[in-house]
């Protein structure tokens, strides 16, 4: 397996296959750079280089105690990006793996970067505040804290029903897809995944998507049960300068793998544009 070691001594599993210009995937939580597969096969078959790891914690990463926060989740892609020497790059993060991008930039800056994507991402801020009506209480994020403590396995099994739509009405349920994210979220050690939950949720990304001075498209299901649009893409397309917003009508969160032809096509159209 290919993995750099961080700064901290935390060894990061990473994915580069191919070549050409790069695009460097960051996955949602609580999975892994295994998420991005329809991605990295479609745009590697397409002349791109492609790049993904796993997030400290998560799938084939070292299992870190400490630093499962936003800040060290960025400086590890940085590590990441350095070591590779990686330039030009199209950074594309889903969720979490969005703030994980936001952040970066903000921390960072675009010298490695050309282009960013946000799909269906966390930023600006999920957490309700009165500065936030519009998004979602504390209890909600009580709640998952809780069904990663008690029963994470159970908690994965059921989660994947909002994630992908497959609690909707006429949806195709796919019974692999669902294992497959379970797997996913089982291989994640779990006091990573029980921090990250503060990270996603908490982290207010205002000041970072206002330093984005690189060609960014925003990407969103409008029917989002998990990052819901409103408080999220809606609110990001207003902060990023120039920005391109994408809305998928009915589709889910996770709709890079429960519609990947389309999501796939755009992402290319957005890359060669």
């Amino acid at each position: 397996m290919s993995t750099m070691t961080t700064k901290d001594g935390t060894e990061i599993f990473y994915k580069d296959w191919g070549a050409g210009q790069p695009v460097v995937f960051s996955h949602g939580w609580p999975l892994c750079a295994d998420a991005w597969d329809a991605q990295m096969l479609f745009l590697g078959s397409h002349g791109y280089r492609v790049i993904a790891h796993d997030r400290r914690g998560h799938g084939r990463s070292a299992q870190s105690w400490d630093g499962n926060d936003m800040d060290t989740y960025a400086d590890d892609l940085a590590e990441l990006l350095n070591a590779l020497d990686v330039r030009d790059a199209v950074l594309v993060g889903h969720s979490t793996g969005g703030g994980e991008v936001t952040r970066y930039i903000g921390r960072h800056g675009t010298a490695r970067v050309a282009k960013a994507v946000l799909l269906g991402a966390v930023p600006p801020l999920m957490l309700k505040t009165a500065a936030n009506p519009d998004g979602t209480p504390i209890e909600v994020f009580d709640g998952i804290r809780e069904g990663v403590r008690k029963d994470r396995s159970q908690f994965f099994k059921d989660l994947t029903l909002p994630f992908y739509g497959y609690n909707r009405e006429g949806a195709a349920l796919s019974e692999g897809m669902r294992q497959s994210f379970w797997l996913q979220g089982m291989l994640a050690g779990i006091k990573a995944a029980y921090d990250c939950i503060k990270q996603f949720s908490e982290t207010d990304f205002t000041e970072d998507l206002k330093r984005f001075d690189v060609p960014t498209l925003i990407a969103h299901g409008d029917d989002d049960q998990i990052v819901p649009i409103g408080a999220a893409a809606l609110r990001s397309a207003k902060l990023v300068a120039g920005a391109t917003l994408k809305v998928y009508p009915g589709a889910p969160h996770g709709l890079a793998q429960t519609q990947p032809d389309v999501f796939n096509a755009d992402l290319l159209a957005f890359i060669k544009g």
